[in-house]
């Protein structure tokens, strides 16, 4: 039963070594590794954070919208914390 999601992820470009597009393409790769199907990806840009998290200023802001199976979620999420550019990450089923 594929259900439509919505996460949103926060990436450290800190000490990117490519451009922010090759980062958000990889993260797409890895988020379909782990069975999630995209739909759309909008990036929506270099935001201040309110407070420095984990002596970090800014981050780059990527939407993703997919659809995947519940587990999908659980798989992600343990695999993109191996990840050491994405700083957060938050998922929201959709309607």
């Amino acid at each position: 039963m594929s259900r439509k999601y919505q996460g949103l992820i926060v990436l450290n470009t800190k000490s990117l070594e490519g451009t922010v597009d090759e980062l958000v393409s990889s993260v797409s790769k890895e988020l379909q590794a782990e069975g999630a199907k995209i739909e759309k990806v909008a990036q929506l840009g270099r935001r201040e954070f309110a407070y420095e998290s984990r002596h970090l200023a800014s981050g780059h802001y990527v939407n993703y919208t997919f659809g995947g199976e519940p587990d999908t979620i659980k798989k992600i999420q343990s695999r993109l914390k191996l990840n050491d550019h994405v700083h957060l990450q938050h998922y929201s089923r959709l309607a």
